[in-house]
């Protein structure tokens, strides 16, 4: 199926450009007034042209039948990558189509989507966004333009407006202004989205497959999803469980450690990690990050205990687990910290 695809530029720096496609638009009639209109509240761009065409697709596999999900790298934000940091995929059923996370940009949306109309014609239904952080939901717009309704943890929108300035100028500050380009935190998104509780599942029916949509109380983040695909045996865990890549606390260690006792008590043949590994065995693919954030725990009550203070307990803590994770200079000083705060007053 074919695409408008249009040559954008910033009005500022006009030699930046980039293609980009408008899922939901007509074409060749009726492109122009298409893209005067979705450019009407985006000054900060400018239209070079356009074509009908096809985005390049995302590339997927498929880890169980009609599950698919693309391997994000184990890397820091870049240009070189554009955002494309996280593991996101999309699963069919006989009648519809639910997208889990959208990716670090907008690019990284559309060519999901291209990836998806590859492989099947059906609706897509829904965009589930398994928490807020960037590299999880800068590519949503292009599913909103096409009508999939947003479902989000009943934390997330406010979470999302509290930080949204600041994700918009540290990304594309990180992944350069080309790959930034006609990218937007989707606050306006989230605000309208079905929400979900805590204790409170949700199921999505995409024909003869039935997703559960489940809140956690507040672990990696305080407005993470679970999502699971019981005839697959799948649990798509996101960002609770990472291999290879540092995990990363943002929300409560002593929380996500107990989420994670929880969830490994339930049945399933593999789980999807926001980071790393695009499958694993469950539970076992557990073991890595409990073992990350039990070892920060421990070491952090030895160092209140010997009456460490932060500055001096966090140069070292965790540091023996430095051989077994990606990225852990740029991470596990934040952990450190993050988890020292939270225990200081245990």
């Amino acid at each position: 199926m074919l695409s408008l695809l249009l040559t954008l530029c910033l009005a500022a720096q006009p030699e930046t450009c980039g293609e980009h496609a408008l899922p939901a638009a007509p074409c060749p009639e009726g492109a122009e007034a298409a893209a005067a209109a979705w450019l009407s509240d985006r000054p900060a761009l400018t239209l070079d042209g356009w074509r009908c065409g096809a985005a390049p697709p995302l590339e997927v596999g498929e880890i169980a039948p009609g599950v698919f999900v693309h391997p994000g790298p184990v890397a820091e934000a870049s240009p070189e990558n554009g955002g494309d940091q996280a593991n996101v995929g999309f699963i069919i059923g006989g009648e519809a189509v639910a997208v889990i996370d959208s990716g670090g940009s907008r690019a990284m949306g559309e060519a999901l989507l291209a990836a998806i109309r590859a492989r099947t014609e059906l609706p897509v239904r829904w965009l589930i966004l398994t928490h807020m952080h960037p590299d999880h939901l800068l590519g949503t717009d292009p599913f909103t333009e096409i009508g999939a309704r947003l479902v989000v943890h009943a934390r997330l929108p406010e979470a999302l407006r509290n930080r949204a300035e600041g994700y918009a100028e540290s990304w594309e500050r990180q992944i350069g202004p080309r790959a930034w380009l006609a990218t937007r935190v989707p606050v306006a998104g989230v605000t309208s989205a079905q929400t979900v509780q805590p204790g409170a599942p949700l199921s999505l029916d995409l024909g003869n497959r039935v997703l559960r949509v489940e809140a956690m109380p507040t672990a990696h983040t305080d407005n993470d999803l679970v999502v699971t695909d019981t005839g697959s045996g799948t649990l798509w865990l996101s960002d609770l469980a990472f291999l290879r890549h540092t995990p990363v606390v943002d929300g409560s260690v002593l929380g996500w450690l107990a989420v994670l006792d929880a969830l490994s008590a339930r049945p399933g043949a593999r789980m999807v990690p926001g980071h790393g590994p695009v499958s694993e065995p469950w539970p076992e693919g557990l073991a890595p990050t409990r073992a990350y954030l039990t070892a920060l725990v421990e070491e952090t009550r030895a160092a209140l205990r010997a009456g460490e203070s932060m500055t001096d307990a966090t140069r070292h803590l965790g540091s023996a687990l430095a051989a077994d994770w990606a990225l852990f200079p740029a991470y596990n000083p934040r952990n450190a910290t993050a988890v020292y705060k939270e225990l200081e007053w245990e």
